[in-house]
């Protein structure tokens, strides 16, 4: 199983909008669980950081292949998977169908009892 960690910029004034958006996901849950099952994703969590840069949501999902579970979401046309993508957009600024514009996260500590 693969990990993906990454830091996504919440766009100024829209704090509150994000915690929204994760009610609002949450609360279409199978829609949120077909589109995982379609990505290939096991597990995902967010969590909102304040940072002296900004806000971040942070965010961590488990799946055989992380590669993959993005172009999966990058390129369904499933409703779902649009609503999720143009809110990720107008929240972040971070457009998922696009190509990365550069290398993932690097893991550099993975500790496990």
């Amino acid at each position: 199983m693969a990990t993906f960690i990454g830091a996504f910029p919440v766009l100024p004034g829209k704090d509150d909008d994000v915690r929204k958006f994760a009610q609002e996901t949450m609360g279409r849950s199978e829609d949120f669980s077909a589109s995982q099952k379609r990505s290939g994703v096991t597990k995902e969590e967010w969590a909102f950081q304040q940072s002296p840069m900004g806000s971040l949501v942070l965010v961590h999902f488990e799946a055989n292949d992380i590669e993959k579970s993005f172009a999966a979401l990058a390129q369904s046309s499933e409703d779902f998977d649009v609503w999720f993508r143009g809110r990720v957009q107008e929240l972040t600024g971070v457009d998922l169908a696009a190509e990365p514009e550069g290398p993932p996260p690097e893991i550099i500590l993975d500790w496990r009892a």
